[in-house]
């Protein structure tokens, strides 16, 4: 089976050695994003909010590039510096998903790339809702 490299411009372009996703057939594997503006490769301004809406527009825009949607994410991770955040991820996870929910993780951690307080990852199969 090949692999298949996803890009977009319309999510932010890899900041380092790694691909925006990659398909192995119908399973797509979309990597980290964090809230930056693609068109400034520039950490949106706003609250945490704008930050959280960010993460899930650029996922969507990846997945979407792969032939898919949000709808079609089977596993999402979730990295907060702050897990005081995690109630927001919620309120704002359930204006971008329908039940069935994906299954997720959520991981604090001490830092992320660029200085970003979320960053998300996810696996996505294609016809899958």
């Amino acid at each position: 089976m090949k692999k298949e490299i996803i890009a977009t411009d319309r999510a932010p372009a890899a900041i380092g050695t790694y691909s925006q996703a990659v398909a192995v057939g119908e399973t797509v594997y979309l990597s980290g994003q964090i809230p930056l503006v693609p068109e400034t490769m520039a950490l949106v301004e706003g609250d945490m909010a704008a930050c959280i809406r960010r993460v899930f527009d650029n996922l969507a825009a990846v997945c979407e590039a792969a032939g898919g949607s949000l709808a079609e994410i089977v596993k999402l991770n979730v990295y907060l510096t702050d897990l005081a955040h995690f109630p927001l991820v919620n309120e704002i996870m359930a204006e971008y998903f329908s039940p069935p929910y994906p299954a997720r993780a959520a991981v604090g951690v001490a830092s992320l790339p660029k200085g970003a307080p979320v960053e998300m990852d996810a696996v996505m199969v294609r016809g899958c809702r």
